[in-house]
């Protein structure tokens, strides 16, 4: 392999270099144990999976164990969670482990703006890098056709209701739904940062225009089709799901949902690809299944059932990855992917940095965009001691649930002994397993001691349990998670948060749905400029969603977004293509 060196080459730079020894896709799979007929190749480096016909093969083959990745609450800058999964698959590898990574698909949103790509970084990435960021296989083409299909469905039957008498719909064989235009569920999907369509009107015109109303834009990865996508355990189940979607109301205050509109088929047939998990590698060549997508702040942001369930089956060990933080990521990961899917994950692993330990114990503001604060790059160990307390707070919520928390601290080459020392004691202390990684920097050779310290963690029986039951009220779940989870003293509705609450406890489809909180990924709390541990203070509900084809509640705390902003220094700035090779430039 080239000389990869990752203090002086941009994650662009190497990804782009490693392609020259990538392994032909039909290798990994067939090191993976895939068929040949299995594999539905998209180049000669990436593949698409027959996830039914390897599960139904491999139906009694034991599962391998089974290891979530998360974090401590996040800098701007993000962690290096992906990165760190990356590396504990390749140092899994080269401690001789037959190894899995899963990993969320990019969305268009973040890649185009501040955080970049999600593939990693330096000897720990997943490639094709420009493959991956920039498209994939389609599957979020697919997820943003499907859930604007159902949205035409909707706009269209409000024009027509609007406009026509019953016998001019019965003639057509339709229903009068009396759809309520002042009471859509849901909007359109972008995979971009657009905040400039956040709230729109539509319909502007004459009669045969549409109706007009308002309506807006939510980014593709929110949408509950991705959510659907995540936790489907087959064909057959994402069909119920979407049919069960609500896209509106009626008049009466009465759910439109996909079925009512009879689009859900149509729905599901842009679907029917992307149900099969994509396979890429790591820069070493280890197997990578890369499904669903991100955004656990404002999505449910795990990879996909499907995924888990398929390498579980293939490898000996397979590491999974949960969005942001544990106090969303991991909770979700938790108390709805698992309880979703079955499955019973062996151990947690917590990355950490003293970057965001710093920022925790009271440093500088981190502005993505900016060069940091020399007090993240100098030695500080008081400030990275005061910032222990946030890292605490995710290993009780990793111990919470019975898993066996690992704290993987994330190195940079500025980190002093004298501060991984301070982590590593107050991690010990608080009952987890700690290992130091350098896996940016030496790739697999560098997540030795974090690969060997999971292996540690697997060998004990998990006592695995969830936070609530779903015969617990929502509401009493919401305090749950509010005080036992996020640190609050309580909870705060709205009136109109209070009233669909209501509306939710009085009808049993919906009772009985998981609850998938809405919340800054920046702060254990509500604010995402309150850092640390935040003590006394209430979580505040502004509004409350149902999910009813991906089975969960949604509860909206703060001033959240399900459309982020695009900032004023985008990284598309930094995008290009070398026309002379092709390849593709800046993408980090």
């Amino acid at each position: 392999m080239a000389k990869l060196d990752p203090k002086t080459m941009k994650d662009w730079e190497i990804a782009n270099a490693a392609l020259d020894d990538m392994k032909k896709i039909r290798v990994v799979a067939e090191e993976l144990g895939i068929r040949e007929d299995e594999l539905f190749p998209y180049g000669h480096y990436i593949g698409k999976v027959d996830y039914i016909s390897v599960l139904d093969r491999l139906k009694n083959r034991p599962d391998g164990k089974y290891i979530d990745v998360t974090a401590i609450t996040p800098t701007p800058l993000g962690e290096g969670k992906t990165t760190t999964t990356m590396g504990l698959v390749e140092g899994l590898g080269k401690i001789g482990k037959k190894v899995t990574g899963a990993i969320r698909q990019p969305s268009g949103g973040p890649t185009f703006n501040i955080k970049g790509s999600a593939a990693g970084g330096g000897l720990a990435q997943c490639i094709p890098l420009t493959e991956f960021s920039l498209g994939l296989t389609g599957d979020i083409d697919a997820i943003s056709n499907a859930h604007n299909l159902a949205m035409v469905a909707l706009t269209s039957r409000i024009q027509h209701e609007f406009n026509y008498e019953d016998e001019f719909l019965t003639k057509r064989g339709l229903k009068r739904l009396n759809i309520d235009p002042r009471n859509p569920a849901m909007g359109w999907t972008i995979d971009f940062s657009a905040q400039a369509l956040r709230e729109i009107m539509i319909g502007i015109g004459g009669k045969m225009d549409g109706f007009m109303m308002k309506s807006g834009f939510q980014i593709t990865v929110s949408s509950e089709v991705m959510a659907i996508l995540a936790v489907a355990k087959d064909l057959a189940d994402m069909r119920a799901r979407m049919g069960r979607m609500v896209v509106g109301y009626s008049k009466s205050g009465s759910p439109v949902t996909a079925e009512d509109l009879e689009v859900a088929g149509a729905m599901t047939a842009i679907m029917h690809k992307a149900i099969n998990p994509n396979l890429l590698q790591t820069v070493e060549g280890q197997p990578v299944f890369v499904h669903a997508g991100p955004f656990a702040n404002i999505a449910i942001g795990q990879s996909s059932i499907i995924a888990d369930r398929l390498a579980l089956k293939l490898a000996d060990y397979h590491v999974t990855e949960s969005g942001f933080g544990a106090d969303i990521g991991f909770e979700k990961f938790w108390n709805l992917k698992c309880r979703f899917s079955g499955l019973v994950p062996n151990a947690a692993v917590i990355v950490c940095t003293v970057r965001a330990l710093k920022m925790h114990g009271g440093g500088p503001k981190v502005i993505p965009g900016k060069p940091l604060d020399r007090a993240y790059t100098d030695k500080d160990v008081a400030l990275t001691e005061a910032g222990a307390e946030n890292l605490i707070a995710h290993i009780e919520t990793v111990k919470m649930s019975g898993i066996q928390p690992v704290v993987c601290i994330n190195h940079f080459y500025t980190d002093s002994d004298e501060e991984i020392a301070v982590i590593r004691r107050a991690a010990e202390a608080a009952g987890a397993r700690v290992a130091v990684s350098k896996h940016w920097e030496k790739g697999g050779e560098g997540a030795i001691e974090l690969a060997q310290a999971v292996v540690e963690a697997c060998e004990q029986k998990p006592d695995f349990k969830f936070l609530y039951p779903l015969e617990m009220p929502v509401k009493d779940r919401i305090e749950l998670l509010a005080t036992r989870v996020y640190g609050a003293d309580g909870v705060s509705y709205t009136p109109e948060a209070d009233e669909k609450l209501a509306a939710i406890a009085a009808d049993p489809e919906l009772a009985g749905l998981g609850t998938c909180m809405v919340k800054t990924q920046l702060s254990l709390s509500h604010d995402p400029a309150v850092k640390g541990r935040p003590k006394g203070w209430i979580l505040p509900i502004r509004d409350v969603l149902a999910y009813r084809g991906a089975g969960f509640i949604v509860p909206v705390a703060g001033d959240i977004k399900l459309m982020p902003g695009t900032s004023s220094d985008p990284s598309f700035r930094n995008i290009d293509v070398d026309t002379k090779t092709g390849r593709v430039r800046g993408i980090f």
